[in-house]
């Protein structure tokens, strides 16, 4: 561990030095919506496994491993099994992905004044958002995927036209190929 894991929300804002902790309070709760949106509903067995994880100070990976290689308790076993395998652990969200779920759940929690409430806590871009999510990945306040980048968060989309309620924005496309 680094000397950022300890530390707390207000050490974080110090850190990044632009926001206020309701700018990381809102992104963290945004992050839940968005894995909601693209994975569906947590279940009780991933609810279980997060409890697992957090009391083992272990990772998604860590535990994955130690799947595949016998070493869990039985009980763990189950609750992945019940999670739909481990395939169905991660539930990681991409960058993109991600600001659209806060688009999203911005919009739903205060309508048309989710971009006057975003812009009173300096957040004027998708990179804020990255900034922001960033900040709690070098705290270790969340994860990434090695394949994980702040440039993934670079002009997703404008504010101006995401948030214009008049005409909703088109749909995130899937750049990947899938």
């Amino acid at each position: 561990m680094d000397e950022h894991s300890a530390k707390s929300l207000d050490a974080l804002v110090e850190h990044v030095g632009r926001y206020p902790a309701a700018a990381f309070l809102f992104v963290r709760e945004a992050l839940s919506y968005a894995a909601e949106k693209v994975h569906g509903r947590e279940t009780e067995a991933h609810r279980r496994l997060h409890h697992y994880l957090a009391s083992h100070e272990m990772d998604w990976n860590d535990m994955i491993a130690q799947y595949h290689a016998g070493d869990l308790p039985e009980g763990v076993v189950q609750a992945i099994e019940a999670a739909g395998g481990c395939e169905s652990l991660n539930r990681h969200v991409t960058g993109p992905e991600l600001c659209w779920g806060i688009r999203d759940y911005a919009l739903e929690r205060w309508g048309m004044l989710a971009p006057v409430v975003l812009e009173s806590w300096s957040i004027k871009s998708t990179m804020d958002l990255g900034r922001i999510v960033f900040g709690f990945i070098d705290f270790e306040m969340m994860q990434r995927q090695d394949d994980d980048k702040i440039e993934d968060f670079e002009d997703v989309y404008s504010f101006d036209e995401a948030f214009d309620t008049r005409f909703p924005p088109a749909p995130p496309r899937d750049d990947t190929g899938d």
